[in-house]
């Protein structure tokens, strides 16, 4: 680029980060004459918060808590997310059972694959997941 073109550049990102702060916002304004773009709006979407004791599952399904995933091995070296997620099988606290669950009840620790458990966000910090009760592989004493 030229160096004029680089100082009307430059002065135009100032204007309109100036114009930004002015105006209070966070975020900086663009001309879209400029950019040769429409402007772009945002939306914000916050993530709903569900109580998962109150969410029940359907027919042979089971909600389970899972448990946390270490991210240290015991010698204290981190482990990369792509080394935990080499775990095939996953241990868990069912939470509630849907009305065609018979082996299993609320309360008990399970051990079951990930491959067939469907990961769910309730909104809180704990991860859970659904599964059907056929893919339960062993219940933890």
């Amino acid at each position: 680029m030229a160096p004029s073109l680089l100082a009307a550049a430059a002065s135009l990102q100032g204007l309109i980060h100036g114009a930004a702060a002015a105006s209070g916002s966070r975020r900086p304004l663009v001309a879209a004459a400029a950019t040769g773009r429409r402007a772009a709006s945002s939306l914000r979407v916050a993530a709903l918060k569900y109580d998962p004791s109150k969410v029940a599952p359907q027919s042979d399904r089971v909600l389970v808590r899972l448990e946390q995933i270490p991210e240290k091995s015991v010698g204290g070296v981190l482990l990369p997310k792509s080394a935990v997620k080499f775990e095939r099988y996953l241990m868990g606290e069912i939470l509630s059972v849907g009305a065609d669950v018979n082996e299993v009840e609320a309360g008990k620790k399970v051990l079951f694959s990930d491959i067939n458990a469907y990961e769910v966000d309730l909104g809180t910090d704990e991860k859970h997941c659904f599964c059907r009760e056929s893919d339960l592989l062993a219940v933890v004493e």
